[in-house]
């Protein structure tokens, strides 16, 4: 087989342990050494609803999908090289932070924040990134 042909090949990446795609995608997309992760939103994986708790149960539960997500793919948060976050209130900004705190380590990747004024499902944030492998690291950016 080519290199080309083997960078061009695709695996989906799937886990139990981060909500099921809900439409017509998957939860993750390797192609060759990169790996696509979609946007997530604060879904118990087991519920497949909107956890319960405000901005800091819902931002806990977003990056403990992502997490789950990368590490199926065999990545880490700690790979990520750009974030972007959809808030629906700019002032959950440094709520938000504190908690990324919580799940990756420093030096935190570049964050791109955006308001929205209506989320999927009622939740207050949605997060992704996309992950590029080179050797065993996975570099993420959505």
């Amino acid at each position: 087989m080519s290199a080309l042909v083997r960078l061009m090949a695709k695996e989906i990446i799937h886990t139990d342990l981060a909500p099921a795609a809900i439409g017509a995608y998957s939860q993750a997309v390797k192609a060759g050494n990169t790996v696509y992760v979609s946007g997530q939103i604060p879904l118990d994986p087991a519920t497949m609803t909107v956890v319960e708790g405000g901005f800091a149960a819902e931002t806990h539960q977003m990056f403990k999908n992502l997490k789950a997500v990368c590490e199926a793919a065999g990545g880490s948060l700690d790979q990520i090289v750009k974030l972007n976050a959809f808030l629906t209130d700019l002032s959950n900004f440094a709520t938000f932070n504190e908690i990324m705190g919580q799940y990756m380590s420093q030096p935190f990747p570049p964050v791109s924040v955006y308001r929205l004024f209506l989320l999927w499902e009622a939740g207050s944030i949605t997060g992704g990134w996309k992950s590029w492998w080179l050797g065993q690291r996975c570099l993420c950016f959505w």
